[in-house]
């Protein structure tokens, strides 16, 4: 207790500390027994219980929870040092060709949704609508209804009674399902085949992307004519793919359909702008790219599209998260690289305990996580700590920021996970992984280009001595198959209370509500900048409110101020894609890319999608699009702003709260037409969404 910080309170802002208060602190009938500090110390001694030295470690865990430096993942610090500490955020797993086997996956779904687990599921095996059914000698009626009994489940389930139960279900392109899997969640058609409660992605080929480039065919198939499709990748899967192809030709295989490549790819970009689903996430480099490909196929990701682990009938791959603060590994306008390491290298034995620690719903999850001990350390305050150098998201200068941050939290991870091999053991599965043949992640990229054989276009710059690691993994090996993953981080941002993950500012000024009301939320620093120069006033105020947080139309702020505090649908998405690149590059498994578009077209889409793939991307996550009523605000005849009065400005204001206060109006929100889930931003129940962490 004498260790405990009370002064580290005052570095919560409201919504940080009423989001604790909410959702996070242990209760009984609704009365909270704890308070801020002792939360933190709670899940440090939670995560600290097999160490060898108990106290120490607990207290090295509280100062970097305590001090905001790195959080746990929302799971974890549910449960940390609760008597089911379920510590987890992501499940994955295959569903097989049988009832037995899917019925046995719905039950699992159900047992690890429970204890505030996502789910990732892979539908690829079960057979197509019309296959034959041996058994019955009847014929199948597909996916799709298995898939509404998971949605309903994951309704029924909710995660232990603190947020709605979440799911999200992956299909192969070549599955002879794949067109109705696409319409799962339209708002129109027979309700008994829509998923409305579910995420759905799509598992892409490199293959299909290909022919999508060139203008060729694509076949659909049944998984019980092409059986070995789900478990192949690269130049294999082309190849018996093509014999497949041909098999068809000669009326070997009974039940197919083919199409025109880019008709198929045009069908998926207007279903995800229409509806928000199905994610494009991509098979290849997922798995090509794999340290663990030598004892499995990566077969799907998870909810967030950020984990890229492999699943077998026997293994349910688990992952277990926290994020690193960049905001608080500045100085000097630059990364403060002794304090990253230190925070890395304690964040690392936590993820690691965590695998020891945790409580298993379900066996084959536990044995997987005990064999593999995958962790998935991220980032989060990108967009504040760019803010912080004065550097604008849409700039060759973030593009590099986002290069050379990685790195270092990348060699750091991994620097981290050889000491934790040396003091206790190698994973099991370590001998024949990518890390025992001295193949780090920035070094895969040439077998995904040697896989490829063309369309990849990726930097390969570096910075650090990577030699010296590569070394140090040959002589002590890794403790963890795999190490990095950027998760979404919304909830745990809010804590901290900087900006979620790599997403770029939504809004500068918003209104949030959540379980306790609405209150208004300001980008500080802007405020801040804006309070500099004089300009921080009710007028500046309201302004802001009518362009929806945007400065970009307000003229008497300096062009340079308007540049750096630009909102996501204010600049190029390339430039998105381009530095989730360069992260790309350095990660092991992938990243919760959310893709903003304004004035979303079917020629921007193709573009984007197509970049993203070129450039090495692994996943991506939601397609976030604006509608043009909110993009088009305009001015009066005499060129004055429609939100202020033309008659008497108002004076400048005595403190930046009494700003915020006059911004305390509902704000209008851009309605997000491609935004899979029907909550934005602002809405209540949105912190709670699974689906956005």
């Amino acid at each position: 207790a004498k260790e405990l910080d009370a002064g580290r309170d005052y570095q919560f802002g409201y919504l940080g500390l009423q989001t604790l208060y909410d959702r996070y602190f242990l209760h009984i009938e609704e009365s909270r027994i704890e308070l801020p500090q002792a939360f933190f110390m709670r899940v440090a001694m939670g995560l600290s219980i097999n160490e060898v030295d108990r106290e120490s470690r607990a207290i090295e865990f509280y100062q970097v929870l305590s001090s905001f430096d790195f959080m746990s993942s929302t799971p974890t610090l549910f449960n940390a040092g609760t008597q089911h500490s379920q510590l987890s955020s992501c499940y994955l797993t295959t569903v097989t060709d049988d009832l037995d086997g899917i019925y046995q996956a719905i039950k699992e779904n159900a047992m690890l949704q429970k204890y505030a687990g996502g789910l990732g599921n892979d539908w690829t095996p079960v057979r197509a609508m019309g296959a034959r059914i041996k058994g019955t000698n009847g014929k199948s009626q597909g996916v799709v209804p298995f898939l509404k009994v998971v949605n309903d489940t994951a309704v029924a389930v909710n995660q232990g009674g603190k947020r709605k139960g979440a799911v999200c279900a992956y299909l192969e392109t070549w599955h002879l399902d794949m067109e109705e899997f696409l319409e799962l969640r339209k708002n129109t058609g027979d309700d008994r085949r829509r998923t409305h409660d579910m995420n759905t992605a799509n598992w892409i080929p490199d293959l299909f992307m290909q022919r999508v480039m060139e203008g060729g065919d694509w076949t659909l198939f049944s998984p019980n004519d092409v059986p070995d499709l789900h478990d192949l990748y690269g130049r294999r899967f082309a190849e018996a793919y093509t014999e497949y192809e041909r098999k068809a030709d000669r009326g070997e295989i009974k039940v197919y359909k083919r199409i025109p490549a880019n008709q198929m790819w045009r069908k998926m970009l207007s279903m995800l702008f229409e509806t928000g689903h199905p994610w494009i996430t991509f098979k290849d480099p997922c798995n090509i790219r794999s340290p663990q490909q030598h004892v499995g196929v990566v077969h799907s990701s998870n909810l967030c599209t950020e984990i890229t682990l492999n699943t077998s009938e026997t293994e349910i791959a688990v992952c277990n998260l926290g994020s690193v603060n960049l905001v608080n590994h500045l100085k000097d306008g630059a990364l403060d690289m002794d304090k990253l390491k230190a925070t890395i290298h304690t964040a690392m034995r936590m993820l690691d305990n965590v695998v020891d620690v945790n409580y298993y719903a379900v066996g084959k999850a536990r044995n997987s996580n005990l064999k593999h001990r995958p962790v998935g350390l991220g980032i989060m305050g990108f967009q504040d700590a760019l803010q912080q150098l004065r550097v604008p998201y849409a700039s060759d200068a973030a593009v590099e920021f986002a290069d050379r941050s990685m790195e270092a939290v990348a060699y750091n991870a991994f620097w981290a996970s050889t000491e934790l091999a040396a003091e206790r053991g190698r994973y099991s599965s370590y001998e024949g992984s990518l890390w025992s043949r001295g193949i780090l992640p920035q070094d895969s990229l040439k077998l995904l280009a040697e896989e490829r054989g063309g369309y990849l276009e990726v930097d390969d710059s570096s910075s650090l001595d990577w030699d010296a690691l590569r070394a140090r993994i040959s002589q002590y090996g890794m403790r963890n198959s795999n190490c990095l993953a950027i998760a979404p981080t919304a909830t745990i941002a809010n804590i901290v209370g900087v900006s979620a993950s790599i997403e770029p500012t939504y809004q500068n000024i918003y209104v949030k509500s959540n379980l306790s009301g609405e209150f208004t939320v300001a980008n500080k620093y802007l405020v801040n900048d804006l309070k500099k120069l004089g300009l921080w006033d009710e007028v500046m105020v309201a302004d802001i409110k009518y362009f929806d947080g945007s400065l970009a139309k307000i003229d008497r702020i300096p062009a340079d101020i308007r540049t750096l505090y630009a909102t996501a649908f204010e600049m190029e998405t390339s430039w998105l894609v381009e530095c989730a690149s360069r992260r790309q590059k350095w990660i092991d498994q992938a990243q919760s890319l959310n893709i903003y578009m304004a004035g979303a077209s079917g020629k921007k889409l193709d573009e984007t999608y197509k970049l993203a793939w070129i450039r090495g991307l692994k996943t991506t996550y939601y397609l976030r699009t604006l509608s043009a009523t909110s993009a088009e605000k305009s001015t009066g005849k005499g060129g004055e702003l429609n939100a202020v009065s033309s008659s008497g400005g108002a004076g400048a204001m005595s403190s930046g709260s009494s700003a915020i206060n006059a911004a305390a109006a509902k704000l209008p929100v851009p309605e997000l037409d491609g935004v899979a889930c029907t909550m934005r931003p602002g809405d209540v129940g949105f912190e709670e969404c699974e689906a956005c962490q």
